[in-house]
């Protein structure tokens, strides 16, 4: 049977909020970084982690910016934690949407030891991951791109022994992708020596830090199918034929299969695509005046059943972590011109 469960209740904002929409909404200029962090069992680490990038350094709400959700997982001993932020000019995207993130990367910093590290999903930074994604046509990919590189130099330089490297717009001239760049550092491995890692800024990173992504692209879902079986190579035959370089695979989709619970989970991100969907019922969205879409996360289920059902395994459940492209940014300009800077109060979003 197949089962949604979301981390954070996503409800519209006249359903169960109280909230109306306000006038400042219309027109905002939005960006949203579902930051990783490599800590899921320590609540209070995690929590202030999010108060970091919703509350200025000296107290008070940071105005323009909300915490629209928080995801951990226990197993993984990961967190996304969804941040979002108004910009009204280029001028202002670092002072915005920078300085919240990068409060919460410095928190994070601060909080989690990477060496202490236990759980099954890759990780080499106790920030792991900073993707930076507009939300909707008035920001684009190489303003994200550009303040990534800003939000990278400045967390080295105010965390010293911290190191990153970029991805997708940030990633100038080349313009690699997440998947890429990890096999090139060595992200999949279960141990990775770190002293001979080339840092794209900051120096030999520390080990109590790790190595940090930095990037920008278009809008990342992440949904995780949970099959009914513990031979995790049965998952990793599951994980290759969704695997988009695979032939027959699904457009967009990166997977990894990892235990999980006693079963095995096909964890995917799934990648928006450049160009029309090919069918009606498929979401898109656009960015800079080109259009984009991404495979609906029931399309994904569905074949990971198909596949697994070819090894007599069920599919137990799947879990869309956040939000879509277009719910990210319908609650993003909710929050915000409600001024709502913990959402994921609201909706009871952590998952511990």
């Amino acid at each position: 049977m197949l089962i949604w469960s979301w981390a954070g209740q996503y409800c519209r904002p006249s359903s169960t909020t109280g909230h109306q929409m306000g006038p400042l909404a219309a027109g905002r200029r939005l960006v949203a970084c579902l930051l990783n962090i490599s800590e899921a069992r320590n609540r209070d680490a995690v929590e202030k982690v999010a108060r970091a990038a919703a509350r200025k350094r000296h107290g008070g709400w940071r105005e323009g910016t909300s915490v629209l959700n928080i995801f951990s997982d226990r197993d993984y001993n990961r967190s996304v934690i969804t941040i979002s932020a108004s910009v009204e000019s280029v001028e202002t995207l670092p002072a915005v949407a920078g300085e919240a993130v990068l409060s919460a990367c410095e928190e994070a910093c601060r909080l989690v030891d990477v060496r202490n590290h236990i759980g099954v999903h890759p990780c080499l930074g106790a920030v792991d991951l900073i993707p930076l994604y507009p939300l909707g046509e008035d920001v684009g990919l190489e303003e994200c791109g550009i303040e990534a590189r800003v939000l990278a130099a400045r967390l080295t330089e105010l965390v010293p022994g911290t190191a990153a490297f970029y991805f997708g717009s940030a990633d100038m001239p080349l313009h690699r992708g997440l998947a890429q760049r990890r096999k090139e550092i060595g992200w999949f491995r279960k141990t990775t020596d770190l002293s001979c890692t080339q840092p794209d800024v900051g120096g030999r990173p520390q080990s109590r830090y790790g190595l940090t992504g930095v990037g920008a692209s278009p809008y990342v879902m992440n949904c995780n199918v949970t099959i009914t079986t513990e031979d995790l190579s049965i998952g990793r035959k599951v994980a290759s034929g969704l695997r988009e370089s695979t032939p027959g695979g699904l457009p967009g989709v990166q997977v990894l299969a990892l235990p999980h619970k006693g079963a095995v989970e096909i964890a995917c991100n799934v990648e928006s695509v450049q160009g029309a969907p090919p069918a009606e019922h498929w979401p898109s969205f656009s960015v800079g005046g080109s259009t984009y879409y991404h495979i609906p996360a029931s399309l994904i289920s569905t074949r990971v059943a198909e596949l697994a059902g070819q090894h007599g395994v069920d599919m137990e459940g799947a879990l869309l972590v956040g939000f879509t492209p277009q719910e990210c940014r319908l609650l993003a300009e909710h929050a915000i011109s409600q001024g709502i800077g913990e959402y994921w109060r609201e909706q009871h979003g952590a998952r511990m």
